[in-house]
């Protein structure tokens, strides 16, 4: 699976807004807590269910 293929669109799950594997884990919301400081493995820590990968997912998506 490449990176981006961890982002779904689907107008079912926050409003069809980006999200990390079908999750309701928005990029944005995802981007968020990287500005806000929080590295990978804090991100990680707190949820459990993310990965590094849809880490790196977010970003790549939003460049």
């Amino acid at each position: 699976m490449s990176l981006l293929e961890r982002i779904t669109i689907d107008p079912e799950i926050c409003h069809g807004k980006p999200c990390v594997r079908n999750m309701r884990w928005p990029v944005d919301v995802v981007i968020d807590m990287l500005g806000s400081g929080m590295s990978t493995n804090d991100i990680i820590e707190d949820h459990p269910e993310l990965e590094k990968e849809d880490i790196l997912a977010c970003l790549e998506y939003v460049k």
